[in-house]
C-alpha cells in the first residue's frame, strides 16, 4: 500500500534543508510513495498550505541555500486546538507519516505530537551543531565556511589599521561556530557560552599582544557568550518568539565598549548575522543532507516513527524524539583548550 508522507521545515533557514527535501522525495518515489510538503513549518499544516513535491519540483536544488518550503517560528501548541487541528488535518490530506526537519524547537514539537498519536520522523537541521545525540547537523560546514572566510577578510584590516576587531557569530547557548570558525581563521580570543569570561582578563591579553608588537586582534564571539560582570544575555529585543526564546545579539557591541573603554585602543564590531545561514550549502552539507533524507524517507516507508534521523560516527542510526528533551550539545571541552592554546 502506497503511503503520503507530509515533510515541513521548521525554524531558522539553514544550508542543505532543499539537499533534504530532495532526498527525501526522491527515495519515497522509489519505494512507491508520494510526499506533499507543507509551507511555513507548522503553519502550513494549521492552514492546509501545501506545496506539490515531485521529482521535476526537486530538480536541481541540493546545491540552493534557504528552503523552498519556507520556514517560521510557528508553534501550533500557542494556537487553541492547535495540536488537535494539526493531527486532524493530516488525518483530512491522508498523510501517513510526518516527516519534521528543524532544530531543537521544531523536533520537540514533533515528539509532542507523536505522543497524541501522530506518525512523526525528525531531521535534525542547524547551523548551531548544539543538538544532542547526533554528531553533526548538516548547515553548520557552511556556516563555519563562511565565517572563516570573514575572519580572513578582517585580519587585513585589522592588521593595517591597529585595531581590534570583534566578530560576533551566532550561537544562542553553545559555541560550536565560534570555536571552528575561530580556530580556522587565527582568531586571538574566542568566547562562547559554555566558558563565562572576564572582560579584564581580554583586555590583559589585548595588552600582552600589543607588547610583544601585535597592535591588532581579532576576537570571535558567540551571541550567547556572557562575561562574569553581568549575569544576563545580551539581546536585541525582550520580545519573545511563539518558542518563549528573545533575540539574542549585541555582545559584540558591549565587549568593544569595554575594551575601548579600558585599554584605550580602537575597536570595530563586525555582526554577521544571517550571513552565516545563507547561501549555498558546501559538499559536505549536500552529502549529509541527502543521507539524512533517504535515511527519513527509508524509516517513514518502514514505520518507524518517534525517532530522528543521527549521524554516529560515519553511521546513520535512529534515536528516539523524547530524549532530546531539556538538552543542548555544548561544545567539547578538549576542543576549547586546543583553541586556547592561540590566543593572545
Amino acid at each position: 500500500m502506497n503511503k503520503i508522507i507530509g515533510i515541513l521545515t521548521g525554524d531558522g533557514d539553514c544550508p542543505g534543508i532543499n539537499a533534504v527535501i530532495r532526498a527525501v522525495v526522491r527515495k519515497s518515489l522509489n519505494l512507491g510513495n508520494e510526499v506533499i510538503g507543507f509551507r511555513k513549518s507548522w503553519k502550513g499544516i494549521l492552514e492546509k498550505d501545501i506545496y506539490p513535491l515531485d521529482i521535476n519540483s526537486v530538480s536541481d536544488i541540493i546545491g540552493k541555500g534557504g528552503t523552498i518550503l519556507g520556514s517560521s517560528r510557528t508553534n501550533p501548541f500557542k494556537y487553541e486546538d492547535g495540536p488537535e487541528k494539526v493531527v486532524r488535518h493530516l488525518r483530512d490530506l491522508n498523510v501517513n507519516v510526518l516527516v519534521a526537519v528543524g532544530s531543537i524547537d521544531t523536533l520537540m514539537v514533533a515528539e509532542k505530537l507523536y505522543e497524541r498519536g501522530c506518525p512523526v520522523i525528525g531531521i535534525p537541521k542547524t547551523i548551531d551543531n548544539d543538538l544532542p545525540l547526533t554528531d553533526r547537523t548538516f548547515g553548520f560546514d557552511t556556516a563555519i565556511s563562511t565565517v572563516t572566510e570573514a575572519i580572513d577578510r578582517v585580519h587585513s584590516t585589522a592588521e593595517s589599521h591597529d585595531r581590534v576587531i570583534i566578530m560576533e557569530v551566532m550561537g544562542r547557548y553553545t559555541g560550536w561556530i565560534a570555536t571552528y570558525a575561530g580556530i580556522a581563521g587565527g582568531a586571538d580570543c574566542i568566547l562562547v557560552p559554555e566558558k563565562p569570561f572576564s572582560i579584564e582578563d581580554v583586555c590583559a591579553l589585548i595588552r600582552r599582544r600589543h607588547q610583544r608588537g601585535k597592535d591588532f586582534s581579532i576576537i570571535v564571539v558567540a551571541e550567547g557568550a556572557r562575561p562574569k560582570e553581568i549575569d544576563h544575555f545580551v539581546v536585541k529585543t525582550n520580545r519573545v518568539d511563539e518558542f518563549g526564546h528573545k533575540q539574542l545579539g549585541g555582545i559584540g557591541s558591549y565587549i568593544a565598549e569595554e575594551i575601548e573603554r579600558l585599554t584605550g585602543f580602537e575597536t570595530r564590531v563586525t555582526i554577521l548575522g544571517p550571513v552565516q545561514r545563507g547561501g549555498a550549502p558546501t559538499a559536505y552539507d549536500r552529502t549529509l543532507a541527502t543521507l539524512f533524507g533517504v535515511k527519513a524517507a527509508e524509516m517513514a516507508d518502514a514505520g518507524e516513527f518517534g525517532k530522528m534521523v543521527s549521524l554516529k560516527g560515519n553511521h546513520l542510526v535512529t534515536v528516539k524524539l523524547s530524549e532530546l528533551i531539556d538538552k543542548v550539545k555544548p561544545v567539547d571541552a578538549d576542543l576549547y583548550d586546543i583553541a586556547e592554546v592561540f590566543f593572545g
